[in-house]
């Protein structure tokens, strides 16, 4: 073995590995956040009966989860850069693994809620460190064969989710959808401490560099926002109003500190990169779009469309299914083309897929449109991840992968409010769940209307940062 001095004055330690022993490593790290996510939110209503439990104080059990990642996963990428990335992520599986044993014996609502923060914080260190391993161990002719991979992986755990955890539950009880993440979090630490790079010692000066109060006030600002759009499901009142007010001092302090500090959370010169600035609005408008499709489609198909539960979940499932085709084809083909080409390639997709949702009637018409909207995005998503990370110096890409996981997580979480909110004032009634059924055919027109125009949004800058060209960044 011989160690490698990475630009940031660390070292690593070159040893023979694999390459697709240590892509499935982080496979496993990418799956299990996301299979975290959506395999929770199937067992809320079991929960809530178990422990006698109303559906709010259960809805914490995700929401906690949700803002464990949100609020640490930019912070925990810097320190994956100033302390040893293996290191951190072996740290962040542990955790995710004991928290989901933690949530299986909890016996009381809040202490799984309490469990579920921990295991937030192990997701958000998989999340957020697993991106910056591809630059550590990826030849960079196959980085987009490797984030394909990754979006593949994620689309898996996130289409699992519902499915496995129903039939756990049905099976075993609920405890179970957290046990399953015992084995699978026990061969993701293996593979991640055989194959993945071994971190050399870090010097004092860099472990005195990371940015506490910065962190503090991210983490804060960010809790701000997340809860203003989660409280109250998208009918803004004064507490939201409030907290709204607080992300916006939040996030200027947080400027104001960060311009003052020697080594701050983020370094603030990064948004100058055009690529970079241009590549997180992207991510976070597409995420607003994606995540209006799991919001307002089950009220389109079961209300407007009159299928039943059984016919909902099959439909549904054609765009994770979707997702895991066109993930990895997403990726070879950002290898062969420039991946500015394939961002505009795959937001020309989506314009036209979430239009087609606007526009065509009936079951075949949602599929058809689905068919277009999904591959389109997974070309972006393996595209944009490209291009931000294949440029970024080595001492950054803990927090710029961070970053990017970060915009993406603020898309979800507007879009879970913001459209849900459009769909509901498009459908002029207050219950959509008892809404006529052409009310709810004129929200999903208008609501994907408004999607269709902010992908074409994020087409504009995408179109727009080509000419401007390309900037390294993290420098």
């Amino acid at each position: 073995m011989k160690p490698i001095i990475a630009e940031n004055g660390a070292a690593v330690v070159e040893r023979p590995t694999s390459v697709r022993w240590t892509l499935a490593s982080l496979s496993l790290s990418m799956l299990l956040p996301s299979l975290g996510t959506s395999i929770a939110n199937v067992g809320l209503p079991a929960l809530a009966r178990a422990f006698n439990g109303s559906f709010q104080d259960a809805q914490w059990i995700v929401l906690a989860y949700l803002l464990a990642i949100t609020t640490l996963i930019v912070s925990v990428g810097r320190l994956g850069d100033l302390t040893g990335r293996r290191r951190l992520l072996l740290i962040g599986i542990l955790l995710f693994t004991l928290a989901s044993v933690l949530c299986a014996i909890a016996p009381a609502l809040w202490l799984i809620t309490a469990a579920r923060a921990v295991q937030g914080i192990g997701a958000a260190i998989m999340m957020a460190l697993t991106m910056a391993f591809v630059g550590d161990t990826v030849p960079k002719a196959k980085t987009g064969s490797a984030m394909g991979l990754l979006g593949t992986m994620s689309a898996i755990g996130t289409a699992l989710g519902p499915s496995l955890g129903g039939v756990l539950i049905a099976g075993l009880g609920w405890p179970a959808i957290f046990l399953v993440n015992v084995p699978l979090g026990a061969v993701t630490f293996a593979l991640a401490y055989r194959f993945l790079p071994v971190d050399a010692k870090i010097g004092k000066t860099q472990q005195s560099g990371f940015d506490m109060a910065g962190t503090v006030l991210l983490a804060a600002t960010l809790s701000a926002y997340a809860l203003a759009m989660t409280i109250g499901r998208g009918s803004f009142g004064p507490l939201n109003l409030v907290l709204l007010a607080a992300t916006v001092c939040g996030a200027g302090l947080f400027i104001f500190v960060s311009a003052r500090t020697a080594s701050p959370l983020i370094r603030l010169a990064v948004f100058r990169n055009p690529v970079l600035s241009a590549s997180l609005a992207t991510n976070a408008l597409v995420s607003t779009v994606m995540m209006a499709t799991l919001v307002v489609a089950p009220f389109y198909l079961s209300r407007a469309l009159g299928l039943g539960e059984a016919a909902v979940g099959a439909v549904m499932s054609i765009g994770p299914v979707i997702s895991i085709l066109s993930g990895i084809p997403a990726g070879r083909l950002v290898d062969r083309l420039d991946a500015r080409f394939v961002i505009a390639a795959g937001l020309v997709a989506m314009v036209t897929g979430a239009t087609a949702l606007a526009l065509l009637p009936g079951i075949a018409g949602y599929i058809a449109a689905i068919v277009i909207l999904t591959p389109g995005y997974q070309l972006f998503q393996a595209a944009n991840n490209t291009a931000v990370m294949a440029d970024v110096a080595p001492d950054q890409r803990g927090v710029i992968s961070g970053t990017l996981n970060l915009s993406r997580n603020l898309g979800l979480v507007t879009g879970a409010s913001v459209m849900g909110a459009i769909f509901a004032r498009a459908s002029a009634t207050s219950d959509i769940a008892g809404a006529p059924p052409e009310a709810v055919h004129l929200g999903m027109q208008i609501t994907f209307a408004v999607a269709a125009t902010l992908i074409a949004v994020a087409l504009a800058i995408a179109v727009g940062t080509c000419r401007l060209g390309r900037a390294p960044a993290g420098h």
